[in-house]
């Protein structure tokens, strides 16, 4: 029987000198079933106002602070939002670790995030850095293929989130990116199975890296690597955040590939795995999104590989959601049919340990009073979830230091790196020669400038900045991929459909091109088809996330470039469609190879 009042409390779980085991069997024995249902939900939050807990976040639906720790015992949290003050978050954390700290058992919050390293801006994927170093994106490590400067990042951005409590990164994501049209692609390593589990298991030895020899403990960030057993091969390149998106496929029967990169992961000690909302289509699994797919979690996951870490669905799998602008129903793809309830126990027994994006606690406890959950089944994922706040040092030490968090989080140090890992990351895939014979790139200095999508403050440092492409020596474009407009402001953050630039896109940068020699450089989160342009500009360069400085300290020659493409560039759209989206360069006659980069001749 699990004890309901504070009378009589065994407080010797709080005792650092214990074994941890003995420390989570210590807890487990006093807790309530409404105490253990808490651990099983991992809800949005929003820092308040000044740092101040706040009344919780009408655009996704989600009640205060004080309801979901004090009223329904949850305490794991997934932080929204760009971070703009290190301190402010600091101390709002310590506040919402003081709310935690005063319930019956004061057990700690865990905080985890999206990625927050680089330029994206998506509320279901991925926030700007805003105060913390900024990076390229995931794809742009992979361009530059370096296993340390990857664990490097992953150390400098543990550093970061360790100094105002976030200590679980809901990431990395190793996906194959097998089909171009993917909206998810730019935050995995490309392509290459091979390439990405090298980089994949380097960015988890950085951010799981504690303080005290290297071992994962209190100074470490645990990571959830996603999305088990690969989110890559999706029909039509559509995302399973939407009902389109649901289905995977495996027509070159690829399966196992994509299992590549996890088993790398699981290999260097990855503490929790996120499978993804998609569901198999016309394998050997249930035709159910992963989330509730006992084959693939407890056949795979748990009995295959030995996974004992903690196992944590995608966001919103059991109820809908008001979100942003539009209400989005839960992604219980395969299973819509059944209920709030329904979907529960499928996940439980599937063999989940928390549901991400979801608070319903009170569901939870009626499930298991009603005995249609076993509480020794409970007690299976309790283990996990104690366990890892304990090796986290969170029982000891919850609380950072708002000025420690100021003077860490985006440092000198920590942004210079980043900002030469975007230099490096930036790929020149052309470069052609002008009347004289030499190459376009890296540019002469003293040049008259015509620039677009380049601030023309920053362009100045680099030549004369001109009006118009009539007066330069050379224009500079920078471009986006191409994406479809969709329904709703939420999935236009998911940038899907066609990769071919519109023809009013393509008409003016030959008209540029026409005038004047073109540098063209393309923010590439998908592989555009770039056929239109090869011929028309006398460069083009592909960036992963590169500040304008970056390029142009790249496009100038103070910096070369070394970015490969971690990807195979298609030619047309119609390769694209014709390819196999479980297997990796398969669209025919790429414009460009994997692998593919220039450079500059060493001075």
């Amino acid at each position: 029987m699990t004890s309901e009042t504070t009378t009589d409390l065994d407080t010797s779980y709080r005792d650092p000198a214990l074994p941890v085991a003995d420390r989570v069997e210590r807890l487990l024995a006093q807790m309530t079933v409404p105490e253990k249902a808490g651990l099983f939900f991992q809800c949005m939050i929003s820092i308040g106002p000044d740092g101040e807990l706040g009344d919780g976040n009408p655009a996704f639906s989600i009640p205060s602070p004080d309801e979901l720790v004090a009223g329904r015992h949850l305490n794991h949290f997934n932080l929204l939002g760009p971070l703009a003050d290190p301190a402010v978050a600091a101390r709002w954390q310590n506040k919402l670790q003081e709310l935690a700290a005063s319930t019956r058992l004061g057990i700690p919050v865990t905080l985890s995030t999206d990625p927050r390293h680089s330029f994206t801006d998506n509320p279901g994927a991925a926030f700007n850095a805003a105060a913390f170093s900024e990076w390229p994106e995931t794809m742009g490590l992979a361009a530059i293929g370096d296993e340390d400067l990857v664990e490097r990042f992953a150390d400098i951005a543990r550093q970061e989130y360790v100094a105002v409590g976030l200590r679980c990164a809901l990431h990395p994501q190793v996906d194959l990116a097998t089909e171009p049209r993917w909206a998810r692609g730019f935050a995995t390593f490309g392509e290459d199975a091979d390439l990405t589990s090298r980089l994949g298991a380097a960015y988890i030895r950085g951010f799981q890296r504690g303080d005290q020899d290297g071992a994962f403990g209190p100074g470490s960030v645990s990571t959830m690597t996603k999305h088990f057993p690969g989110g890559g091969p999706q029909q039509d390149g559509e995302d399973p955040h939407f009902a389109y998106g649901r289905e995977q496929i495996y027509p070159g029967g690829q399966f196992e590939l994509h299992l590549k990169p996890f088993e790398a992961a699981l290999a260097v000690g990855a503490r929790q795995m996120m499978p993804y909302y998609g569901m198999p289509v016309g394998t050997e699994f249930e035709e159910v999104g992963f989330g509730f797919n006992k084959g693939v979690i407890t056949g795979l996951l748990r009995e295959r590989y030995g996974f004992d870490g903690i196992v944590c669905t995608d966001w919103g799998l059991i109820t809908g959601h008001m979100i942003i602008d539009a209400f989005h129903p839960a992604r219980a793809w395969g299973v819509e049919h059944l209920s709030e309830r329904e979907r529960m126990i499928k996940c439980l027994e599937a063999g989940v340990d928390q549901f991400g994006g979801e608070y319903g606690a009170d569901l939870l406890v009626d499930i298991i009073t009603a005995g249609e959950v076993s509480e020794d089944r409970i007690d299976v994922s309790v283990r996990r979830l104690l366990r890892e706040k304990f090796e986290l040092g969170l029982f000891d030490d919850p609380y950072v230091d708002p000025d420690r968090a100021a003077a860490t989080v985006g440092n000198a140090d920590f942004r210079a790196a980043g900002e030469a890992a975007q230099r490096a990351s930036l790929t020149l895939i052309t470069n052609s020669a002008g009347a004289d014979g030499t190459p376009t790139l890296p540019l002469r200095p003293g040049l008259a400038l015509y620039v677009e999508g380049i601030d023309p403050d920053v362009a100045a440092a680099y030549g004369t900045v001109v009006g118009s492409p009539a007066e330069a020596d050379v224009a500079v474009l920078r471009l986006k991929a191409p994406y479809e407009t969709r329904a709703t402001a939420f999935e236009n953050f998911f940038h899907a459909g066609s990769l071919e630039f519109p023809a009013d896109v393509v008409a003016h940068v030959t008209e540029v091109a026409a005038q004047v020699p073109t540098v063209l450089d393309v923010f590439c989160d998908r592989p555009a088809i770039l056929t239109p342009f090869v011929d028309a500009a006398a460069a083009i360069v592909l960036d992963f996330g590169a500040s304008g400085a970056a390029l142009l300290d790249v496009l100038s020659g103070r910096a070369r470039p070394q970015g490969r493409l971690p990807f195979d560039l298609p030619s047309s759209m119609a390769a694209v469609v014709a390819s196999r989206p479980d297997v990796p360069f398969d669209t025919a006659d790429p414009l460009f190879r994997f692998g593919h980069g220039l450079s500059y001749p060493e001075s």
